[in-house]
């Protein structure tokens, strides 16, 4: 399974429409509404890179609402369950 951390900026009225539409699209595991800079943080997890770049450049940069993303690959998992 391959991960990716997509950072999201979003319009402030259309965040929670935002998250909700994210959180509809195949391969997004998670959509979180974060403080600091970014307003969403979507999780893709999917089998293979081409998904990746599928769900972003097809689906979530055509989601209304949406400013700036920024997409991030992680390489390995670290957690207290493995």
């Amino acid at each position: 399974m391959i991960t990716a951390i997509v950072l999201i900026k979003a319009e402030p009225q259309m965040i929670a429409g935002c998250a909700q539409q994210l959180a509809g699209i195949e391969g997004v595991a998670r959509v979180y509404s974060v403080s600091g800079g970014w307003d969403l943080v979507a999780i893709i997890e999917v089998v293979d890179f081409e998904a990746i770049a599928r769900i972003v450049t097809e689906q979530i940069s055509t989601v209304p609402g949406l400013q700036l993303t920024n997409t991030l690959t992680a390489f390995r998992t670290y957690s207290k369950q493995d």
